[in-house]
């Protein structure tokens, strides 16, 4: 039942829309503008930079304070268990976030949340792909390959570490959590289904942080 409670408790952290509540403070629908997507890289395009940043720093905290009040009731209890319970939390918050059923299901692709379970997780998460994301797209300017290259990594990253014994459980939980893990990335590719199309298409919007107008 723990594994329940923590896919439902990081479900309702999920379900605060950043993007949506700070769109509807300044009298918009941030899904009925830009690319339609209620997440950061939308937000940032519509409304500026500091709604960017607003959004992304709610988007991962709801994760973190998912994992964390996770950890805080089940994992203190069950330490060999801790590293699962997170990712069932950390599952639910992007569930949440991608799918709220206040809004018919029509939320965001997961990434700010997915930026909270890499922090929350394991330090050394953060040390690679936060350097990674920055790497990729300050070469291309496209968030989107960024996103999906840290999101494979992360991946590839989970099970090498598993296997190297830095999770302390055993191999039928940790084949559960890279279960978890694989079904996070096949999702997030699948929300970027679009994305991917255009850019083999070479068609995708680039984003930059300075004034140099975006292509």
């Amino acid at each position: 039942m723990e594994r329940v409670y923590c896919l439902l408790i990081g479900y309702v952290f999920g379900l605060f829309q950043t993007a949506y509540i700070y769109g509807k403070l300044h009298g918009i629908d941030i899904r009925q503008y830009g690319s339609g997507n209620a997440g950061t890289t939308n937000t940032l395009r519509v409304l500026g930079k500091k709604a960017g940043v607003i959004v992304l720093l709610g988007d991962i905290l709801k994760c973190i304070l998912a994992v964390t009040v996770s950890r805080i009731l089940f994992g203190y209890a069950n330490p060999e268990m801790s590293y699962l319970y997170a990712m069932y939390a950390a599952a639910g918050a992007i569930l949440g976030h991608n799918f709220p059923f206040y809004l018919k299901f029509k939320g965001g692709k997961g990434i700010a949340t997915t930026a909270g379970l890499i922090i929350s997780f394991h330090w050394i998460f953060f040390v690679i792909e936060a350097p990674l994301f920055f790497m990729v797209f300050f070469i291309t300017h496209y968030v989107s390959l960024g996103s999906l290259v840290v999101y494979a990594v992360f991946m590839i990253e989970l099970v090498i570490t598993g296997q190297c014994g830095l999770y302390g459980m055993a191999q039928v939980h940790l084949n559960e959590m890279y279960a978890i893990g694989a079904f996070l990335t096949i999702m997030a590719f699948y929300k970027h289904r679009e994305n991917v199309k255009r850019l083999l298409h070479g068609n995708e919007r680039k984003t930059y942080l300075t004034k140099k107008s975006e292509q």
